[in-house]
């Protein structure tokens, strides 16, 4: 390992610039006589373009992707059953049938793994169907 600066070598120098005397004790350089390569200071290079690094977040793991569908999917059945409660006291509120409509556009994306794409195709097939019947698809 090389260490570059004032207190380690650097590259070009000569490599007996202090003077030398016949005493046995210690002795500084001439700061005078002695040119030091002047080095910019410059910024650390960076690890990876910025647009590399969002390109790495935007990959996306198929297990989360699937956590995420399964995630909608159940959503969207405990949507249907908050209906049908509505449905069996009378109460049909328009809550319900919004939250029924935001389930059906979060069901539209793809999984990957394609059995559960196609229950979750039941599950939006049977989210329209109660949209029909409400009278707001």
């Amino acid at each position: 390992m090389r260490i570059y600066g004032p207190n380690g070598t650097t590259l070009g120098t000569p490599t007996s610039s202090t003077r030398r005397t016949s005493s046995t004790g210690f002795s500084l350089p001439d700061t005078a006589t002695v040119s030091e390569e002047v080095r910019s200071a410059a910024a650390p290079k960076s690890a990876a373009n910025i647009d590399g690094l969002l390109a790495l977040q935007g990959v996306e793991d198929p297990t989360e992707r699937r956590k995420r569908s399964v995630a909608r999917g159940k959503g969207a059945l405990d949507v249907l059953d908050d209906l049908k409660l509505g449905l069996l006291s009378g109460n049909l509120d328009a809550a319900t049938v919004n939250r029924l409509r935001t389930a059906a556009a979060n069901l539209k994306e793809s999984s990957g793994d394609p059995g559960l794409d196609s229950v979750l195709s039941e599950i939006e097939l049977r989210v329209e169907v109660e949209l029909a019947k409400a009278g707001q698809f």
